[in-house]
């Protein structure tokens, strides 16, 4: 524990460094040069925060990241540590959904919120809708990529649960590809409710963008059972964890 609590102390210190950093730059800049500069910060954030935790990530499937069009990236949620994986090593500028409280964060909230990160508060069935609708202008206008852990929390057993509805509406009123992501050996790490943290691997899978042209509001289901299945054979199968022992090596992911 007093390994964890060292590396919560410091990584704390690098959050207000990022944050501040990230404040000033709202001040001065354009929202063009600033989103840029959210990019930049978060991706030296999380990898900074990953190596101070001794975690290693190797990535596959990048070739299957649309290029010259917005896409929607629904991957499951076993740690903070995903957060970080995605962050710090996919080679995309995209903007992340996630719970209201993060806005509670003194100066972090104020970083999240200026860098045009979506804050949905799960309490408040009219207040999501309204933030879901944000994200799909986001999508839409700005041509940002945008990613959801669908799942809508963190799984504590590992299992794959259900999927909100909410990003498959976005993607069929947006028409935009939804890509899935499987993500692998997070939840060793620092799994939810667990304050330890272990060193490890995480490993992140790209799968085939999947197309939403031709669907209309009522096939939100069948597009959600889709991506459902998708996310599921990249991490290892229905009903299985992603703490999986004996995985094979994934790529080194490039330097975006």
């Amino acid at each position: 524990m007093l390994r964890s609590a060292w590396i919560f102390g410091v990584g704390g210190l690098f959050t207000l460094w990022y944050a501040w950093k990230v404040l000033l730059l709202s001040i001065s800049r354009k929202p063009e040069a600033l989103c840029r500069s959210c990019d930049s910060a978060a991706r030296r954030w999380s990898r900074a925060v990953l190596k101070l935790a001794g975690v290693s990530v190797q990535i596959e499937g990048v070739e299957n990241l649309p290029v010259d069009e917005s896409f929607i990236i629904i991957a499951n949620h076993e740690s903070w540590f995903d957060v970080w994986a995605l962050a710090g090593f996919l080679p995309i500028d995209a903007r992340f959904a996630a719970k209201k409280e993060l806005e509670r964060i003194p100066i972090f909230g104020r970083a999240w919120r200026a860098c045009g990160h979506i804050s949905i508060d799960r309490s408040d069935h009219a207040s999501a809708i309204e933030s879901m609708t944000q994200a799909g202008l986001q999508i839409k206008e700005q041509s940002l990529n945008m990613v959801f852990f669908a799942e809508g929390t963190r799984c504590p057993d590992g299992t794959l649960q259900p999927f909100k509805k909410g990003p498959f509406v976005i993607a069929i009123e947006g028409g935009v590809s939804m890509v899935p992501v499987g993500m692998v050996g997070a939840r060793a790490i620092m799994p939810k409710g667990s304050f330890r943290m272990r060193r490890g691997n995480i490993g992140v899978r790209v799968g085939e963008p999947i197309s939403v042209a031709g669907m209309e509001h009522a096939d939100r289901d069948r597009l959600r059972d889709t991506v459902w299945d998708a996310v599921a054979r990249l991490r290892g199968g229905e009903g299985r964890t992603s703490c999986l022992p004996g995985e094979p090596p994934l790529d080194d992911v490039p330097e975006p």
